[in-house]
């Protein structure tokens, strides 16, 4: 089944990205956000995404203008009312998901319309029992950026259908995605490998084992890593690291997954990584 009608709530980095990609492949787009001024920026990020794309010639400016008009930004969750598949991509946070997911249910009428979470490390069930429709709920785990990244994560819960697995596969091949499909733990595939990954690598440098250059350095000139553990951390943003690390943690009750101090005490000292100007480097 084509998707022609898509919902996103929230234009952050990924809301953004995931609207930019739909709406070129010629999805009609509904973005929502909380205030006008945001959602004037999430259009601002498109634009200027678009800008950049036209400038180097990987798409016409017919092409970027004709994605721009079918994209909509509003302030009212009653826009999604005829979307056939919503995603949501806000903050990282269960508690603001789950109230999410349970006004979604109400306000989408299609009773076959798909709830999809863009969630990192979620668990997906979670989000599924708010709603009356558990079987239509899944994980869209899309990387950042998200024009650039092939990969899009699937995630079925216990409850997920197998059609809705493939009404989200078949969306994601009109995104030009590569899928993987993961069953519902807390960390999926992806970040149930790379988290601790990275939080080995703090521990390392919070030990004084070696420096924040040299950790990097290490990884990506002997394992071909196009990015250190500690300049990913940075990117993906030290919020969003110590967030998922206590799910993992919340799920597996494993030392293993347990914060390292450090990462706590930057989280407090609003030291988040690039989107702050400085994490483990300084930007």
């Amino acid at each position: 089944m084509t998707i022609e009608r898509l919902g996103i709530v929230g234009g952050g980095q990924m809301g953004a990205g995931i609207g930019e990609v739909a709406a070129k492949a010629g999805i009609d787009v509904v973005i929502v956000e909380a205030a006008a001024e945001i959602a004037e920026k999430s259009q601002g990020r498109i634009s200027a995404s678009l800008e950049k794309a036209v400038s180097r010639e990987k798409i016409s400016r017919a092409d970027a203008d004709a994605t721009l008009a079918r994209l909509q930004f509003s302030t009212e969750p009653g826009e999604l009312a005829d979307r056939q598949f919503v995603i949501e991509a806000i903050v990282e946070n269960l508690a603001l998901k789950e109230d999410l997911f349970a006004k979604l249910d109400s306000i989408v009428t299609d009773p076959d319309a798909i709830l999809a979470s863009n969630t990192s490390s979620i668990p997906i069930i979670k989000l599924a029992a708010q709603t009356n429709r558990p079987d239509k709920v899944i994980g869209t785990h899309f990387f950042n950026p998200v024009p650039v990244m092939a990969l899009l994560e699937l995630v079925q819960s216990l409850k997920t259908s197998e059609e809705t697995v493939e009404r989200a596969r078949s969306l994601g091949e009109q995104l030009g995605k590569q899928m993987i499909l993961s069953k519902d733990r807390a960390g999926f595939i992806v970040n149930y490998l790379l988290v601790p990954y990275i939080v080995n690598a703090i521990k390392m440098f919070e030990e004084g084992f070696a420096s924040a250059e040299d950790i990097d350095n290490g990884m990506k000139l002997g394992a071909n890593h196009p990015m250190g553990p500690l300049e990913l951390a940075d990117f993906i943003g030290l919020d969003t690291m110590l967030f998922v690390q206590e799910v993992l943690y919340a799920e597996f009750a494993d030392p293993f997954y347990a914060a390292p101090p450090l990462l706590r005490r930057m989280v407090d000292a609003g030291l988040l990584g690039r989107k702050t100007g400085e994490g483990f480097y300084r930007y």
